[in-house]
Protein backbone atom coordinates (compact mmCIF):
# COMPACT_ATOMS: atom_id res chain seq x y z
CA UNK A 1 0.00 0.00 0.00
CA UNK A 2 1.18 3.51 -0.91
CA UNK A 3 0.24 6.75 0.80
CA UNK A 4 -0.69 10.18 -0.50
CA UNK A 5 -1.24 13.36 1.49
CA UNK A 6 -4.10 15.74 0.76
CA UNK A 7 -2.91 19.31 0.83
CA UNK A 8 -4.48 21.04 3.86
CA UNK A 9 -6.93 23.21 1.93
CA UNK A 10 -9.28 23.91 4.86
CA UNK A 11 -8.45 25.74 8.08
CA UNK A 12 -9.80 22.92 10.23
CA UNK A 13 -8.29 23.79 13.60
CA UNK A 14 -8.45 27.58 13.52
CA UNK A 15 -4.68 27.92 13.14
CA UNK A 16 -4.73 29.12 9.54
CA UNK A 17 -3.19 27.38 6.55
CA UNK A 18 0.20 25.74 7.08
CA UNK A 19 3.04 26.48 4.68
CA UNK A 20 2.43 24.10 1.81
CA UNK A 21 6.12 23.58 0.88
CA UNK A 22 6.88 22.43 4.44
CA UNK A 23 3.89 20.10 4.36
CA UNK A 24 5.14 18.54 1.12
CA UNK A 25 8.62 18.15 2.60
CA UNK A 26 7.14 16.37 5.61
CA UNK A 27 5.15 14.01 3.38
CA UNK A 28 8.16 13.08 1.29
CA UNK A 29 10.37 12.52 4.33
CA UNK A 30 7.67 10.40 6.01
CA UNK A 31 7.51 7.95 3.11
CA UNK A 32 4.52 9.28 1.16
CA UNK A 33 4.52 8.84 -2.61
CA UNK A 34 1.88 11.38 -3.67
CA UNK A 35 0.36 14.79 -2.95
CA UNK A 36 -3.25 15.59 -3.83
CA UNK A 37 -5.84 18.35 -3.83
CA UNK A 38 -9.58 18.44 -4.41
CA UNK A 39 -12.37 20.81 -5.34
CA UNK A 40 -15.09 22.88 -3.74
CA UNK A 41 -16.11 26.38 -4.73
CA UNK A 42 -18.12 26.80 -1.53
CA UNK A 43 -18.08 24.86 1.73
CA UNK A 44 -18.96 25.33 5.39
CA UNK A 45 -15.46 26.71 5.85
CA UNK A 46 -13.09 28.57 3.51
CA UNK A 47 -11.46 26.22 1.00
CA UNK A 48 -8.25 27.00 -0.91
CA UNK A 49 -8.40 26.40 -4.65
CA UNK A 50 -7.05 22.90 -5.24
CA UNK A 51 -5.47 23.42 -8.67
CA UNK A 52 -3.66 26.57 -7.57
CA UNK A 53 -2.46 24.88 -4.37
CA UNK A 54 -1.16 21.87 -6.29
CA UNK A 55 0.59 24.09 -8.83
CA UNK A 56 2.30 25.98 -6.01
CA UNK A 57 4.17 22.87 -4.86
CA UNK A 58 5.17 21.33 -8.21
CA UNK A 59 8.84 22.25 -7.81
CA UNK A 60 8.94 21.24 -4.12
CA UNK A 61 7.28 17.86 -4.81
CA UNK A 62 10.46 16.32 -6.32
CA UNK A 63 9.49 12.81 -7.46
CA UNK A 64 6.07 12.63 -5.77
CA UNK A 65 2.98 11.96 -7.87
CA UNK A 66 0.60 14.93 -8.06
CA UNK A 67 -3.11 14.16 -8.19
CA UNK A 68 -6.55 15.67 -7.95
CA UNK A 69 -8.86 13.55 -5.77
CA UNK A 70 -11.19 14.84 -7.14
CA UNK A 71 -11.53 17.84 -9.44
CA UNK A 72 -14.92 18.88 -10.84
CA UNK A 73 -14.88 19.21 -14.64
CA UNK A 74 -18.55 20.20 -14.89
CA UNK A 75 -18.17 22.94 -12.27
CA UNK A 76 -14.78 24.18 -13.51
CA UNK A 77 -15.56 23.61 -17.19
CA UNK A 78 -13.80 20.74 -18.96
CA UNK A 79 -11.77 22.97 -21.29
CA UNK A 80 -10.39 25.03 -18.39
CA UNK A 81 -9.63 21.88 -16.41
CA UNK A 82 -7.92 20.25 -19.41
CA UNK A 83 -5.75 23.35 -19.80
CA UNK A 84 -4.74 23.23 -16.12
CA UNK A 85 -4.15 19.47 -16.18
CA UNK A 86 -1.88 19.68 -19.22
CA UNK A 87 0.13 22.44 -17.55
CA UNK A 88 0.50 20.48 -14.31
CA UNK A 89 1.64 17.40 -16.22
CA UNK A 90 4.19 19.35 -18.25
CA UNK A 91 5.54 21.28 -15.26
CA UNK A 92 5.87 18.06 -13.21
CA UNK A 93 7.57 16.10 -16.03
CA UNK A 94 4.69 13.62 -16.32
CA UNK A 95 3.90 13.07 -12.62
CA UNK A 96 0.27 14.20 -12.71
CA UNK A 97 -2.89 12.08 -12.31
CA UNK A 98 -6.25 13.73 -12.98
CA UNK A 99 -8.94 12.42 -10.65
CA UNK A 100 -12.42 13.67 -11.55
CA UNK A 101 -16.01 13.28 -10.43
CA UNK A 102 -19.32 15.11 -10.77
CA UNK A 103 -19.32 16.19 -7.13
CA UNK A 104 -22.23 15.93 -4.73
CA UNK A 105 -22.66 19.59 -3.74
CA UNK A 106 -25.57 21.42 -5.33
CA UNK A 107 -24.08 24.63 -3.91
CA UNK A 108 -21.00 24.31 -6.14
CA UNK A 109 -23.23 23.95 -9.19
CA UNK A 110 -25.35 26.93 -8.20
CA UNK A 111 -22.27 29.15 -7.92
CA UNK A 112 -21.02 27.92 -11.31
CA UNK A 113 -24.42 28.52 -12.90
CA UNK A 114 -24.82 24.89 -14.01
CA UNK A 115 -28.04 22.92 -13.38
CA UNK A 116 -27.32 20.29 -10.73
CA UNK A 117 -29.70 17.83 -12.39
CA UNK A 118 -27.53 17.86 -15.53
CA UNK A 119 -24.38 16.79 -13.71
CA UNK A 120 -24.30 13.17 -14.90
CA UNK A 121 -24.71 13.63 -18.68
CA UNK A 122 -22.44 16.66 -18.54
CA UNK A 123 -19.85 14.69 -16.59
CA UNK A 124 -19.79 11.79 -19.05
CA UNK A 125 -19.30 14.18 -21.95
CA UNK A 126 -16.71 16.20 -20.03
CA UNK A 127 -14.58 13.11 -19.37
CA UNK A 128 -14.59 12.31 -23.09
CA UNK A 129 -13.38 15.83 -23.85
CA UNK A 130 -10.68 15.59 -21.16
CA UNK A 131 -9.55 12.25 -22.57
CA UNK A 132 -9.17 13.74 -26.05
CA UNK A 133 -7.41 16.91 -24.87
CA UNK A 134 -5.01 15.03 -22.58
CA UNK A 135 -4.09 12.21 -24.96
CA UNK A 136 -1.39 12.18 -27.62
CA UNK A 137 -1.36 14.76 -30.38
CA UNK A 138 -3.13 12.48 -32.86
CA UNK A 139 -6.35 12.24 -30.85
CA UNK A 140 -9.08 14.44 -32.36
CA UNK A 141 -11.24 16.67 -30.16
CA UNK A 142 -14.88 16.61 -31.23
CA UNK A 143 -17.87 18.70 -30.22
CA UNK A 144 -20.54 17.24 -27.95
CA UNK A 145 -24.04 18.21 -26.86
CA UNK A 146 -22.93 20.39 -23.95
CA UNK A 147 -19.35 21.32 -24.83
CA UNK A 148 -17.54 22.59 -27.88
CA UNK A 149 -13.85 23.38 -27.77
CA UNK A 150 -10.86 23.41 -30.13
CA UNK A 151 -7.76 21.34 -29.51
CA UNK A 152 -5.91 23.11 -26.72
CA UNK A 153 -2.16 23.59 -26.66
CA UNK A 154 0.28 22.79 -25.31
CA UNK A 155 -0.70 19.17 -24.94
CA UNK A 156 0.87 17.06 -22.19
CA UNK A 157 3.96 15.02 -22.96
CA UNK A 158 2.04 11.75 -22.56
CA UNK A 159 -1.59 10.67 -22.06
CA UNK A 160 -2.58 11.86 -18.59
CA UNK A 161 -4.22 9.08 -16.48
CA UNK A 162 -7.82 9.92 -15.59
CA UNK A 163 -9.20 8.34 -12.43
CA UNK A 164 -12.91 8.46 -11.72
CA UNK A 165 -14.37 9.11 -8.28
CA UNK A 166 -17.33 7.00 -7.20
CA UNK A 167 -18.89 6.07 -3.85
CA UNK A 168 -19.35 2.54 -5.20
CA UNK A 169 -22.85 2.22 -6.65
CA UNK A 170 -23.27 -0.35 -9.47
CA UNK A 171 -23.92 2.37 -12.06
CA UNK A 172 -21.01 4.41 -10.72
CA UNK A 173 -18.59 1.50 -10.99
CA UNK A 174 -19.74 0.77 -14.53
CA UNK A 175 -18.93 4.40 -15.31
CA UNK A 176 -15.48 3.98 -13.70
CA UNK A 177 -14.84 0.88 -15.82
CA UNK A 178 -16.02 2.57 -19.00
CA UNK A 179 -14.33 5.96 -18.62
CA UNK A 180 -11.47 5.69 -16.14
CA UNK A 181 -7.91 4.53 -15.66
CA UNK A 182 -8.46 4.00 -11.92
CA UNK A 183 -11.11 4.16 -9.19
CA UNK A 184 -11.05 6.79 -6.45
CA UNK A 185 -13.30 5.58 -3.64
CA UNK A 186 -14.46 7.93 -0.89
CA UNK A 187 -12.90 6.78 2.39
CA UNK A 188 -15.61 8.15 4.68
CA UNK A 189 -18.37 6.67 2.54
CA UNK A 190 -17.22 3.05 2.63
CA UNK A 191 -15.84 0.20 4.74
CA UNK A 192 -13.42 -2.61 3.84
CA UNK A 193 -16.38 -4.95 3.34
CA UNK A 194 -18.20 -2.51 1.07
CA UNK A 195 -15.06 -1.79 -0.85
CA UNK A 196 -14.42 -5.50 -1.41
CA UNK A 197 -17.90 -5.83 -2.93
CA UNK A 198 -17.25 -2.73 -5.04
CA UNK A 199 -13.94 -4.15 -6.21
CA UNK A 200 -15.66 -7.34 -7.39
CA UNK A 201 -18.35 -5.33 -9.18
CA UNK A 202 -15.70 -3.12 -10.77
CA UNK A 203 -13.70 -6.11 -11.98
CA UNK A 204 -16.83 -7.62 -13.54
CA UNK A 205 -17.59 -4.30 -15.24
CA UNK A 206 -14.03 -4.07 -16.53
CA UNK A 207 -14.17 -7.57 -18.00
CA UNK A 208 -17.51 -6.73 -19.62
CA UNK A 209 -15.86 -3.91 -21.58
CA UNK A 210 -12.78 -5.96 -22.41
CA UNK A 211 -10.39 -4.43 -19.89
CA UNK A 212 -7.89 -6.13 -17.56
CA UNK A 213 -8.61 -5.52 -13.87
CA UNK A 214 -4.99 -6.33 -12.95
CA UNK A 215 -3.86 -3.01 -14.41
CA UNK A 216 -6.59 -0.94 -12.79
CA UNK A 217 -5.64 0.83 -9.52
CA UNK A 218 -7.99 1.44 -6.61
CA UNK A 219 -7.38 4.32 -4.22
CA UNK A 220 -9.11 5.70 -1.14
CA UNK A 221 -9.44 9.48 -1.13
CA UNK A 222 -10.16 11.92 1.70
CA UNK A 223 -9.19 9.59 4.53
CA UNK A 224 -9.50 12.00 7.46
CA UNK A 225 -6.76 11.39 10.02
CA UNK A 226 -5.81 12.29 13.57
CA UNK A 227 -3.56 9.90 15.47
CA UNK A 228 -3.84 10.12 19.24
CA UNK A 229 -3.88 7.83 22.27
CA UNK A 230 -6.12 10.23 24.18
CA UNK A 231 -9.71 8.94 24.26
CA UNK A 232 -11.22 12.34 24.97
CA UNK A 233 -9.27 13.88 22.09
CA UNK A 234 -10.38 11.05 19.82
CA UNK A 235 -14.04 11.62 20.67
CA UNK A 236 -13.79 15.41 20.34
CA UNK A 237 -12.17 15.03 16.93
CA UNK A 238 -14.86 12.61 15.74
CA UNK A 239 -17.62 14.89 17.03
CA UNK A 240 -16.19 17.90 15.20
CA UNK A 241 -15.69 15.91 11.99
CA UNK A 242 -19.20 14.45 12.11
CA UNK A 243 -20.63 17.96 12.47
CA UNK A 244 -18.68 19.20 9.45
CA UNK A 245 -19.60 16.20 7.30
CA UNK A 246 -23.12 15.79 8.70
CA UNK A 247 -22.44 12.11 9.48
CA UNK A 248 -23.14 9.91 12.49
CA UNK A 249 -19.99 9.93 14.68
CA UNK A 250 -20.36 6.26 15.63
CA UNK A 251 -20.46 5.15 12.00
CA UNK A 252 -17.76 7.62 11.04
CA UNK A 253 -15.39 6.23 13.67
CA UNK A 254 -14.97 3.05 11.60
CA UNK A 255 -14.39 4.97 8.34
CA UNK A 256 -11.55 7.34 9.26
CA UNK A 257 -8.13 7.17 10.91
CA UNK A 258 -8.86 8.82 14.23
CA UNK A 259 -7.42 7.22 17.38
CA UNK A 260 -4.37 5.15 18.35
CA UNK A 261 -1.77 4.37 15.69
CA UNK A 262 -2.15 0.61 16.09
CA UNK A 263 -5.92 0.81 15.55
CA UNK A 264 -5.44 2.91 12.42
CA UNK A 265 -2.74 0.56 11.09
CA UNK A 266 -5.10 -2.39 11.53
CA UNK A 267 -7.85 -0.55 9.63
CA UNK A 268 -5.48 0.24 6.77
CA UNK A 269 -4.33 -3.39 6.66
CA UNK A 270 -7.95 -4.42 6.06
CA UNK A 271 -8.13 -2.08 3.08
CA UNK A 272 -4.84 -3.43 1.76
CA UNK A 273 -6.28 -6.96 1.91
CA UNK A 274 -9.23 -6.02 -0.29
CA UNK A 275 -7.09 -4.42 -2.98
CA UNK A 276 -6.59 -0.74 -2.13
CA UNK A 277 -3.33 0.42 -3.71
CA UNK A 278 -3.10 3.97 -2.33
CA UNK A 279 -4.68 5.88 0.56
CA UNK A 280 -4.82 9.69 0.50
CA UNK A 281 -4.92 10.95 4.10
CA UNK A 282 -6.03 14.40 5.28
CA UNK A 283 -4.83 15.45 8.76
CA UNK A 284 -7.47 17.19 10.87
CA UNK A 285 -5.01 19.19 13.00
CA UNK A 286 -1.27 19.77 13.37
CA UNK A 287 -0.81 18.48 9.81
CA UNK A 288 2.98 18.30 9.56
CA UNK A 289 3.30 16.45 12.87
CA UNK A 290 0.49 14.10 11.91
CA UNK A 291 2.22 13.14 8.65
CA UNK A 292 5.42 12.49 10.60
CA UNK A 293 3.50 10.38 13.15
CA UNK A 294 1.82 8.33 10.41
CA UNK A 295 5.15 7.79 8.69
CA UNK A 296 6.85 6.59 11.88
CA UNK A 297 4.09 4.62 13.61
CA UNK A 298 1.66 3.43 10.91
CA UNK A 299 3.16 3.16 7.43
CA UNK A 300 5.90 0.64 8.41
CA UNK A 301 3.27 -1.68 9.88
CA UNK A 302 1.07 -1.61 6.76
CA UNK A 303 3.74 -2.02 4.11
Amino acid sequence: MKFGAHLPLIDLDGQGYPALPGYVDAAREAGFTAISSNDHLVFQRPWLDGIVALASVVERSADLTLATTISLPVVRGPAALAKSAAALDLLSDGRFVLGVGPGSSAADYAVAGVPFEERWPRFDEAVGLLRAELSDAGTPVTDGFYYSTPTLEPRPSRPVPIWIGSWGSPVGLRRVARLGDGWLASAYNTTPEQLAAGRDALHSALRAVGRDERDFPIALATMWMHLTDDKAETQATLDALSTMLKRDPVTLADQVLVGPAETCAARLAEYAKVGVDTVFVWPLADPVRQLQYLGAEVIPHVR
